[in-house]
C-alpha cells in the first residue's frame, strides 16, 4: 500500500450521503394511470403561440423589419447577433451580423436595439444600440454605443461587419437602465431611448440634466446631416467626430434654463427630444397617427406608459409615474403625467418591469385595432390600452407570458409578435373564441387523480413522496411533496451539480399547511396544493385552494388569489396574508434557466427519507428502481445543501445553501434577475460575486455591495431579505420575514467574514506584493509540498517550508485509514487510484468520505479496505 499526499484545489462539490441502509426504500417502480392533468391547458380568447415553431433564438431581445418589406423579420439576440428570418411562411434562420467580439453582456447590457434607415432599400444602412467595453476620454470600461452598419452589396442577408460607423459611444458607470431602443420617426430622424445610467434613485444625477451626458430621455438626431441642421456640441461620447447632425427644430436647441435654473450652454446636449425618463424600455410610433408611446420602468412603486411629446419632461427623479420620486422637486418643475400606470403589488394589473409595446394596426384581430399592446417582463401580464389623448387611459388584460422584452409586427399582416428573452422564441398574439388547442383543467384536486385518499393525502400508485434539504421560504408554511413520472419507460436525466432533465408528463406536487397557533401542530390549516406539469413547451403550474374543506380543494383562478388568516403567536394575534399564486407567477421562477423544478435536484434530494418504515437515501432509492436514464455512481460523495440549523456545517456553507434554495432560480447566468452575483452553490465564493460584489441597484449609496464583510448596513443582500415592500427578496408570495435566515446571514457577515481575505489580499499580506516572483496561485514560494493557493486555503505559512498541511495513512487488518486535519469551512475529499501510470483518480466512495464543509477544525479519518497490491490516495482541498 502506498500513499500519495497531493492536493488539488478545484471548484467541485463535496457532499454527504447517509450510510448503512440494508433495504431500499422503494422496492420497485410503479406506473401511474390516474393523473388527469392535460399536457396543454385549454386557452380561450387571447393567447400566445410560437410564431416560428421550427426556429429557436438565444435571448431574443428586439424585432424589426426594413421599411416596405413583407417577408423578412430581423431578430436581435442579446448576446451579439442579428438574425434574419426569411420566407416567413416557411421560415429559415440566417446570421445577418455577429458582433461577439464587440458586445458586452451581463446585467442589462448587450445588443439592445435595431432600426433600419427609411431609405434602406437604396443605401443599406441600419443602426444598432449595443453595450461594449472600450476607452474614451470620459473613461475606460463599459460604454453604450449607437452605430451605423451597412448590408452587403451582393448578399441581402449578410451585413458587412467592417462597415461600422460609431455615432455615440457613451461612458456608463453602471450596467443597468440602458434604454437601448431605436426607431426612425415619420420625419426621417432617428429616435434613441437612453436610461438614467443606472444604480438607483438617479444616483448619477442625470435625470434632469440637458447639459451633461446622453442619459435619461429620448434623443433625436439627423443621421443624413441635412442642410440647415446643426452639428452636435462636442462631447467625449462623440470621439471628436461629427457623424450626425442635430435637427434644428429639436426642443432644447436654444435652451438656457431647465426647471427655472440656468444651464451650461457650452455643454448643451441639443439631441434631447424628451427628458425625465428613468429606463425607457421600448418605445414605438403609431404607424397611422405618428404618436410616440414609451414604457418607462419604475423605481420601486409604479410602472408607466408615456405619450411622448416634443420637449416633454416626464418627471424622473422628482416623480415616479404620478407619485413623488426620490428627489425633491424645485419650485418651477413641471412634468407630464403618464397616460397609464400600474402598481408593483396587488392582485390584478401589476408588475415590476414594463416592456413598452406598439399600436396594433393589423388585419386579423379587429377588436384590437388602434389599441396599444404592452406588457410586463416579470409578471407576464400583457395588456391592451385604449389611447385617449393625454388623459389617463384604460387598459385591459389579454394574456400572460413572462420574459417578454420587445413587441414587433409581422410584416405580412400586422400580427403582434413578441420577443421572449427567457423562452428563446418569437411568439405571436392570437385570438379565438373557439380555441380548443388544449384541455380544460381539472376543477378540483380530486379530479386531478393525484390522491386516492384526500383527507389523509394518500397519493395514488406511481406518485412518490420526497423531501428537500433546504426548503424555499414560504411564510412558516409546512410543505409536503410528491412527484410522478407516470410512464415507467420514461426516465430522469441525472446531473451531479446542475439541473436534472424531466421527460414530458412529469408532475411535481406540493402541499401547504399553516399553523394557526404557532408551535401547535394540531392547529394546522390546509391552504393549497400546487401541481407543476412538464410539457413539451416547458412547464405550467396550477394550485387548488382547500378553504374550509378537509376533503377536497378547488382550482384557483388564473390571476391568483389573496386570503388573510389570524395567527396566534404566543398569545399575540396577528393577521397573515397568504397569496395563492397566479399561473404566470409560477413561470417567474420555474424557468428553463432554473431547470423548471427548483427543489428537485441532487443537492436538495441527497438526504434520507422514511418510505413507510424503511429509511433510505432518496437518490439511492430512485437509482435502485430505475428512475434515472443511467446509473448514479459514487453515491456517498454526492453534493447536498445544509439546512440553517445544521450546525455541523460552517455558517458560510449554510448561508450559501439558503441562497441556493431561495435565490438561485433567478440569480444565475441567464436568469431573470439583472444582478451581477451568482447564487448557485456550485461556484466557489470567490467566483460568485457575493462578497464585495457590485450591484445593479445600490439603493443610492455608493458604499453598498451585495455583502460587505463586517458591515450589516451596507450589505444589500441582507437588507433585501430582511425588509418587506418593493425591495423584498425573494419577491413573490411572501409577506413574512424569514428571521432565522436573516440572523444566519447577519452572523456570517459579522463573524464568519470578519477576517475575510481574497487571495490577492492574502498574497499582499504574506509576500508584500501581488506580482512578486513565485507568488501566483499555482506557484510554490517556499518549495514545500503545497502551492501558494493551497496554503491560502489551509492557513499555513507560504514562506516557511516546514509549515504545510500533512496527511498520513495507517494500515491494519486489511484496512487503511487516511488521516488528515480537517479545516473549518473548507472542502476535503479523499481520492484513490490503483494505477500510477496512467493515473485516474476517483473519489473514495465510503460513508466517512462525506461532503462536510465543517464548522470546526478536527482530525479526520477516512477508512478503506485494501484491495490488490497497491492503492494510492490523495486528499483534495477546495474552497466552498
Amino acid at each position: 500500500m502506498k500513499l500519495c499526499a497531493r492536493l488539488l484545489c478545484l471548484s467541485v462539490w463535496i457532499v454527504t450521503f447517509s450510510a448503512g441502509a440494508q433495504s431500499f426504500g422503494l422496492p420497485a417502480r410503479v406506473a401511474n394511470s390516474t393523473l388527469q392533468m392535460p399536457q396543454t391547458p385549454a386557452t380561450f380568447g387571447y393567447t400566445l403561440t410560437n410564431a416560428f415553431p421550427g426556429l429557436s433564438f438565444t435571448n431574443p431581445i428586439a424585432l424589426a423589419t426594413p421599411p416596405g418589406e413583407t417577408n423578412r423579420l430581423f431578430v436581435l439576440e442579446r448576446s451579439a447577433r442579428v438574425i434574419v428570418v426569411t420566407n416567413l411562411a416557411a421560415p429559415t434562420r440566417t446570421v445577418f451580423l455577429d458582433l461577439s467580439s464587440r458586445v458586452t453582456t451581463g446585467c442589462e447590457e448587450g445588443l439592445l436595439g435595431i432600426a433600419f434607415h427609411p431609405n434602406y432599400a437604396a443605401n443599406g444602412f441600419f443602426y444598432l444600440f449595443y453595450s461594449t467595453s472600450t476607452n474614451t476620454a470620459a473613461g475606460s470600461g463599459l460604454h453604450q454605443r449607437i452605430s451605423r452598419f451597412q448590408v452587403s452589396s451582393t448578399n441581402a442577408n449578410q451585413a458587412v461587419v467592417t462597415s461600422e460607423l460609431a455615432l455615440i459611444t457613451q461612458f456608463d458607470e453602471a450596467c443597468n437602465h440602458n434604454g437601448g431602443d431605436l426607431h426612425f420617426g415619420t420625419d426621417g430622424y432617428l429616435y434613441i431611448s437612453v436610461g438614467d445610467e443606472g444604480g438607483a434613485n438617479d444616483q448619477y444625477n442625470n435625470s434632469q440634466r440637458i447639459d451633461k451626458d446622453f442619459f435619461s430621455g429620448l434623443l433625436r438626431i439627423d443621421v443624413d446631416k441635412l442642410p440647415g441642421n446643426l452639428p452636435p456640441t462636442p462631447h467625449p461620447a462623440l470621439m471628436n467626430a461629427t457623424n450626425y447632425f442635430v435637427p434644428a427644430d429639436n426642443p432644447f436647441v436654444n435652451a438656457t434654463q431647465l426647471n427655472g435654473t440656468n444651464i451650461n450652454v457650452a455643454a448643451l446636449r441639443k439631441e434631447f427630444w424628451a427628458i425625465g425618463l428613468r429606463n425607457p424600455f421600448r418605445f414605438s410610433f403609431d404607424p397611422m397617427t405618428g404618436a410616440l408611446f414609451c414604457g418607462d420602468v419604475g423605481q420601486g412603486a409604479r410602472e408607466e406608459i408615456d405619450l411622448i411629446t416634443k420637449g416633454g419632461n416626464y418627471g424622473w427623479a422628482y416623480r415616479e409615474a404620478s407619485i413623488g420620486g426620490p428627489k425633491a422637486s424645485p419650485a418651477n418643475f413641471i412634468s407630464i403625467s403618464p397616460i397609464a400606470e400600474y402598481l408593483r403589488v396587488g392582485t390584478t394589473n401589476v408588475g415590476t418591469s414594463v416592456t413598452g409595446g406598439l399600436v396594433y394596426r393589423g388585419n386579423r384581430i379587429s377588436q384590437l385595432n388602434g389599441r396599444y399592446i404592452f406588457g410586463d417582463f416579470n409578471s407576464g401580464n400583457i395588456w391592451a390600452l385604449t389611447p385617449n389623448g393625454t388623459n389617463a387611459a384604460t387598459f385591459d388584460f389579454l394574456t400572460r407570458q413572462t420574459g417578454i422584452v420587445a413587441f414587433g409586427a409581422d410584416p405580412r399582416n400586422g400580427d403582434v409578435l413578441l420577443a421572449n428573452l427567457t423562452g428563446g422564441s418569437v411568439q405571436r398574439l392570437i385570438y379565438s373564441v373557439t380555441n380548443t388547442a388544449g384541455s380544460a383543467l381539472p376543477a378540483t384536486l380530486a379530479d386531478t387523480g393525484s390522491f386516492s385518499d384526500l383527507p389523509n393525502l394518500t397519493p395514488n400508485p406511481g406518485i412518490i413522496p420526497y423531501d428537500v434539504n433546504v426548503p424555499f421560504w414560504s411564510d412558516n408554511a409546512r410543505k409536503t411533496r410528491w412527484f410522478s413520472v407516470p410512464n415507467t419507460n420514461l426516465t430522469l436525466a441525472f446531473n451531479r451539480t446542475s439541473h436534472w432533465q424531466f421527460p414530458t408528463g412529469t408532475i411535481l406536487i406540493k402541499h401547504f399547511d399553516l399553523e394557526l397557533t404557532n408551535g401547535i401542530a394540531s392547529s394546522a390549516k390546509r391552504l393549497e396544493t400546487r401541481l407543476l406539469v412538464k410539457n413539451s413547451g416547458g412547464v405550467y403550474g396550477v394550485t387548488y385552494r382547500w378553504g374550509n374543506s378537509l376533503t377536497n380543494a378547488t382550482l384557483v383562478p388564473e390571476e391568483g388569489l389573496d386570503e388573510n388568516f389570524v395567527i396566534n403567536d404566543g398569545g399575540n394575534l396577528r393577521t397573515q396574508a397568504w397569496h395563492y399564486p397566479a399561473r404566470s407567477e409560477c413561470l417567474s421562477c420555474h424557468t428553463p434557466q432554473a431547470g423548471f423544478a427548483l427543489g428537485f435536484n441532487t443537492a436538495q434530494l441527497n438526504r434520507d427519507f422514511d418510505y413507510g418504515g424503511i429509511s433510505d437515501n432518496q437518490i439511492r432509492a430512485l437509482n435502485q428502481v430505475g428512475y434515472f436514464s443511467s446509473a448514479v455512481t459514487n453515491l456517498h460523495t454526492l453534493p447536498l445543501l445544509a439546512h440553517a440549523t445544521n450546525s455541523a456545517f460552517s455558517v458560510e456553507y449554510r448561508v450559501r445553501s439558503y441562497l441556493a434554495a431561495n435565490c438561485a432560480q433567478c440569480h444565475l447566468p441567464g436568469g431573470a434577475a439583472p444582478g451581477n452575483w451568482d447564487a448557485r452553490i456550485t461556484n466557489p465564493l470567490s467566483a460568485s460575486g457575493i462578497v464585495n460584489g457590485s450591484l445593479v441597484n445600490n439603493l443610492g449609496d455608493a458604499s453598498n455591495r451585495v455583502i460587505v464583510p463586517n458591515d450589516l448596513a451596507h450589505s444589500v443582500l441582507l437588507t433585501r431579505i430582511s425588509t418587506n415592500g418593493a425591495w423584498r427578496m425573494p419577491p413573490l408570495s411572501s409577506s413574512l420575514i424569514d428571521t432565522q435566515s436573516v440572523n444566519l446571514v447577519s452572523a456570517w457577515i459579522t463573524n464568519g467574514l470578519a477576517n475575510f481575505q481574497t487571495y490577492e489580499q492574502w498574497q499582499l499580506a504574506k509576500f508584500g506584493s501581488t506580482n512578486a516572483p513565485l507568488t501566483a496561485r499555482n506557484e510554490n514560494f517556499d518549495g514545500d509540498p503545497s502551492v501558494n493557493f493551497q496554503e491560502f486555503l489551509l492557513g499555513t505559512d507560504p514562506t516557511d517550508a516546514g509549515d504545510f498541511w500533512k496527511i498520513s495513512a495507517q494500515a491494519t487488518n486489511g484496512f487503511v485509514r487516511i488521516e488528515f486535519p480537517q479545516i473549518a469551512n473548507r472542502g476535503f475529499e479523499v481520492q484513490v487510484t490503483t494505477n500510477w501510470s496512467p493515473v485516474i483518480w476517483n473519489p473514495l466512495d465510503v460513508p466517512a468520505n462525506r461532503p462536510l464543509i465543517s464548522a470546526t477544525n478536527f482530525p479526520a479519518a477516512v477508512p478503506d479496505s485494501i484491495e490488490g497490491d497497491s492503492r494510492f490516495y490523495r486528499v483534495r482541498v477546495f474552497e466552498p
